[in-house]
C-alpha cells in the first residue's frame, strides 16, 4: 500500500544522494583545519597534540574530538597517507576530499539515529506524526547542509548526541541524559553555553526530592561519579602530564574581539549597525567620532572590534547579559521542573549565549535552533516564535558559502525547505491551547516578505551594481536583517516561557 508522504528512510536516501553530489563543492578553511587535526593526531604522540603549531589551525577542541580525529586517521591512511603529514599544509588531493566529505556523511548517522529515537519515545499516533515531521525537518535542514556538507564541520554528529540526551530527559532517564551531555562537552566545549540548563534541571529532578532539603544521596553519587569518570577519561592524561593550562588556552582564546569577521546576527550586530548609522548622522547630531575606530567594525580582524560613536563593549558586559537571561529561565525550570520546560531552558540558554555572547560565530545559531525545533509544534504560539528563527537562522548562514556556483543550491534548497515545512507545520500544530499572538504573526509576515528582495540584493544585485566596492555592505545588511528576526524570536519565546 502506498504511503501518503515520503518515509524517513526515503528522505535519508535522497538527502545522502544530494550530499554525495556536493562532494566537489566549495569548502572553507575548516576543511584544512580538520585535515591538519587528522595529521596531528595520527603523526604525533598525544602529549604533543595540544602543543603542535606548524599550521595556524591548531587543535582547539576537547580530547574526545581529538580521539575521534585519531580514529578517522586510521582509515584515512588507506585513502591517501599524504593527508596525514603535518607539513602538508592545505593538502587537498581528490582522495582527501572524498575521505573527509564521506566522514561527515557517515558520522551524521548519529543524528539520524537520535531523530529516530526522538520519534520512538512519543506516545500515540498523532504525537509520533508530529515528531516525525520535526525529525524530517532536522534531517533535511539547510543549516546542516550548508555548515557540514558544504562549508565543512561535524555538527550533525554533535547535535545527534545532544538529541539523544534530550530524548532521555523527556523520558525521565536523567542519569543517562547527564552522562551523554558530559560526553558531548568532552567533544566540543561550545555546549558549555547550555550546561546551566542541565545543571539546574538535573539538580532539581534527580538530586533533590519534592522537598528541596531532601537530598538524594545515592543519585548524587551516581551522577557525580559517572560525570567525573567521563571527564577523567577525557582530561586525566593531560592533567597527569601538566598540560591542562596549555589545553585550556587552546579551548578558550579570550583575545578575540566582540564581533566575528562576519557579524553573527545577534544583539551586537544591531549595535554595530547602529554605530555605522550614527557615523553618517554624527555631523547633523553633533556627535563625537573616534576616528581611529572608523573602520574597525567592518574590517573583520580578530580582536579588532571597536566603535566610533557608541561605547565599546567589554567582555564582562556580554557575560553579565548572558548570565542574567539564563538565570531567569533557570529559576523557572528549577522551581517548576518538567521535561518540556527543560528543553525550553536549553533553548533559551542557547539563545542567550548567541544573542549576547562574546565573539559569537554565525554557526552557533544551531544552539537555539535545534532544541527549539523539538518544541516548535507543541503550541501555535511556539510556532509563531520559531518561524522567524528558522528563516533568519538559515539565511544568516548564506555568507558562509559565497561562491557563485553554490548560490542556486543554498537559496533554492532553503526556500524549498521553508515552503514545504512551514506549510506542513501549519497542518499539524495544535490550536486549542491558545490563540495566535498578534505581534508574532504580523512580525513573521512582514519579516519574510522583506527577506526575498534582501537575498536578491545581497547575493546578486549588489555585485552587479557595485562590483568589488562596498563589499562589506551585503554582509552588514544580511547580518542586521537576520539579527532582527532572531531577536524577535528570542523575545517571543522568552515571554512565552516565563508566562506558561
Amino acid at each position: 500500500m502506498a504511503t501518503e508522504h515520503p518515509t524517513f528512510s526515503q528522505c535519508l536516501v535522497l538527502a545522502t544522494a544530494l550530499k554525495l553530489l556536493l562532494i566537489p563543492a566549495y569548502r572553507s578553511t575548516d576543511f584544512e583545519v580538520h585535515r591538519n587535526w587528522l595529521a596531528i593526531t595520527h603523526s604525533l604522540p598525544s602529549s604533543k597534540w595540544y602543543l603542535e603549531d606548524t599550521s595556524e589551525w591548531t587543535l582547539d577542541y576537547p580530547p574526545f574530538f581529538a580521539i575521534f580525529e585519531w580514529l578517522l586517521s586510521q582509515l584515512a591512511r588507506f585513502f591517501d597517507p599524504g593527508m596525514l603529514q603535518v607539513n602538508n599544509l592545505n593538502y587537498a588531493s581528490p582522495q582527501t576530499v572524498y575521505f573527509q566529505r564521506l566522514s561527515v556523511i557517515v558520522s551524521e548517522l548519529v543524528l539520524v539515529l537520535s531523530l529516530r529515537r526522538f520519534v520512538a519515545i512519543q506516545d500515540g499516533p498523532q504525537a509520533k506524526k508530529v515528531a516525525r515531521i520535526i525529525a524530517l525537518s532536522l534531517l533535511l535542514s539547510p543549516a546542516f547542509l550548508i555548515i557540514d556538507h558544504i562549508h565543512f564541520q561535524y555538527n550533525g554528529m554533535m547535535f545527534g548526541i545532544l538529541i539523544f540526551s534530550l530524548s532521555d530527559a523527556l523520558t525521565d532517564n536523567l542519569l543517562r541524559s547527564g552522562i551523554l551531555f558530559a560526553v558531548l562537552l568532552c567533544f566540543k566545549h561550545i555546549y558549555l553555553y547550555i550546561a546551566p540548563a542541565y545543571f539546574a534541571y538535573l539538580l532539581r529532578r534527580y538530586c533533590l526530592g519534592e522537598n528541596l532539603l531532601d537530598i538524594q544521596i545515592v543519585n548524587c553519587l551516581k551522577l557525580g561519579s559517572a560525570i567525573g569518570a567521563i571527564f577523567a577519561a577525557a582530561f586525566g592524561y593531560f592533567t597527569a602530564i601538566g598540560q591542562i593550562p596549555q589545553l585550556l588556552s587552546r579551548l578558550f582564546p579570550f583575545s578575540r574581539g566582540l564581533c566575528h569577521a562576519y557579524w553573527a546576527p545577534n544583539a551586537w550586530a544591531l549595535y554595530a549597525f547602529t554605530d555605522r548609522v550614527l557615523i553618517l548622522l554624527a555631523p547633523r547630531l553633533n556627535l563625537s567620532i573616534d576616528s581611529a575606530s572608523l573602520g574597525s567594525a567592518t574590517r573583520g580582524l580578530v580582536g579588532d572590534t571597536s566603535f566610533a560613536v557608541l561605547p565599546n563593549i567589554p567582555p564582562r558586559v556580554t557575560f553579565l547579559l548572558t548570565l542574567a537571561v539564563q538565570l531567569v529561565c533557570l529559576a523557572k525550570v528549577f522551581m517548576q521542573p518538567s521535561p518540556t520546560r527543560f528543553v525550553g531552558a536549553v533553548t533559551l540558554c542557547g539563545f542567550a549565549s548567541f544573542m549576547f555572547g562574546w565573539h559569537v560565530h554565525e554557526k552557533a545559531i544551531l544552539l537555539p535552533l535545534v532544541p527549539f525545533s523539538l518544541l516548535a509544534l507543541q503550541d501555535r504560539r511556539y510556532l509563531g516564535a520559531f518561524r522567524p528563527l528558522a528563516v533568519a537562522g538559515h539565511i544568516s548562514l548564506f555568507p558562509l558559502v559565497f561562491k557563485a556556483a553554490e548560490f542556486p543550491i543554498k537559496s533554492a534548497y532553503t526556500i524549498l525547505w521553508i515552503l514545504v515545512f512551514f506549510m506542513t507545520f501549519d497542518t499539524v500544530v495544535p490550536v486549542a491551547k491558545s490563540q495566535r499572538i498578534f505581534f508574532l504573526d504580523r512580525f513573521e509576515i512582514v519579516y519574510m516578505t522583506v527577506g526575498v528582495p534582501l537575498i536578491l540584493y545581497t547575493e546578486l544585485f549588489h555585485f552587479a551594481i557595485f562590483g568589488s566596492k562596498l563589499e562589506f555592505l551585503p554582509l552588514m545588511f544580511t547580518s542586521s536583517y537576520c539579527a532582527l528576526g532572531i531577536l524577535g524570536s528570542f523575545l517571543g519565546f522568552f515571554t512565552l516561557y516565563l508566562t506558561s
